[in-house]
């Protein structure tokens, strides 16, 4: 079986790398001729543009995995029940576990190519896609954030109802410090303004609360500097920016996340969930994939294949489901986001009972 398992890791890989890059070309060709007007509009230089196709590619290669890897299993094995390999190997004493091993080789090592790739090649590659379009394609890069939650010292907690990354300027503004559950004193302004010429925070049309054991002492200005431990870079973030960290960073902005008290540390959470959990779909598939076309068919391979887009759309379909569940506060989101993973596991092992003995 050696020969034959570095013949089937050969065709696999292949076979692998051979449909992952048609399907990004046929979907680059698709986006360049939807945008090309827009290109042309906002005189867009070619070398951005070539540079977006390029990073746009490495986004694509992680999104279309789970298909490739499925399609190309599935053609492999289709045409070697086609032409009753699968039989002659089973039939000379070989069991089905063992002709799955090269198969489940090759997918261990696009798994690990792809957990490297997730990790520190395309976060980069997804920043310079979401910097090319709000530099190009948007109309307006302002971007507006509201009900902001922000830790900013021990026992001290910010709030803002509106905040503008255009002019740094946020509106409803209060600064509390809660010591065991008591407040000791609010800050309340009608807005807070960045500073550009001190880099410093101002507010204005403030009011200050301090609270005493005998009463409390009240004051109003007009402005008024501020000390916070957070700059306009803290909002001014772009759409998705827990997609464009690599793990390094990812795990240093969720600490930093945590410790100002923020609320959508989850979504960085989530997505160091999904970086860990994503490679392991390679071999789950892979392992459905043999079980689906191992049986020789009438039919052909044109069925299977069909088959395996399907298989692979529906489990595309149920990780964006779940992750959205785990997004919107699941009390589980590291089951929410395995869950793919889990149910088409359990898929296979009863699917495993069908196959040939």
């Amino acid at each position: 079986m050696k020969l034959l398992d570095t013949l089937i890791i050969k065709d696999f890989l292949k076979t692998y790398f051979f449909v992952v890059l048609m399907l990004i070309m046929i979907v680059l060709v698709l986006d360049f001729t939807e945008k090309n007007d827009e290109f042309i509009r906002n005189n867009v230089p070619s070398g951005e543009i070539v540079k977006y196709m390029f990073n746009y590619g490495l986004y694509l290669n992680n999104l279309l995995t789970p298909i490739t890897v499925f399609i190309s299993v599935i053609f492999i094995t289709s045409r070697m029940a086609g032409r009753t390999e699968i039989i002659a190997v089973l039939s000379s004493g070989v069991s089905f576990l063992r002709m799955l091993r090269p198969f489940l080789v090759g997918a261990s090592m696009i798994a690990l190519a792809s957990f490297l790739l997730n990790g520190w090649v395309l976060p980069k590659a997804t920043a310079g896609v979401y910097e090319f379009k709000r530099e190009y394609l948007e109309d307006d890069s302002q971007y507006n954030y509201q009900n902001l939650h922000v830790k900013v010292a021990p026992d001290v907690y910010a709030y803002i109802s509106r905040y503008y990354t255009g002019p740094k300027t946020g509106y409803s503004f209060t600064l509390e410090h809660i010591e065991d559950g008591k407040l000791l004193s609010k800050l309340s302004a009608d807005r807070i303004v960045w500073d550009t010429a001190t880099n410093a925070w101002e507010v204005r049309n403030w009011k200050l609360r301090v609270l005493e054991d005998m009463g409390e002492e009240y004051s109003v200005g007009e402005r008024m500097d501020t000390v916070l431990s957070i700059t306009p870079n803290d909002f001014d973030l772009p759409p998705n920016h827990h997609e464009t960290l690599n793990l390094p960073e990812l795990s240093r902005q969720i600490k930093v996340l945590e410790d100002r008290g923020a609320d959508n540390v989850s979504f960085y959470k989530i997505e160091r969930y999904v970086r860990f959990m994503s490679p392991f779909a390679a071999i789950i598939l892979t392992f459905i994939g043999v079980i689906v076309s191992s049986k020789k068919t009438r039919g052909g391979s044109g069925f299977k294949i069909a088959l395996g887009f399907l298989l692979a759309f529906i489990y595309i379909i149920l990780f964006l489901l779940s992750r959205t569940f785990a997004e919107a506060g699941t009390p589980y989101p590291v089951l929410a986001v395995w869950l793919p993973n889990i149910v088409f596991a359990i898929t296979g092992l009863i699917m495993y009972k069908t196959v040939p003995r």
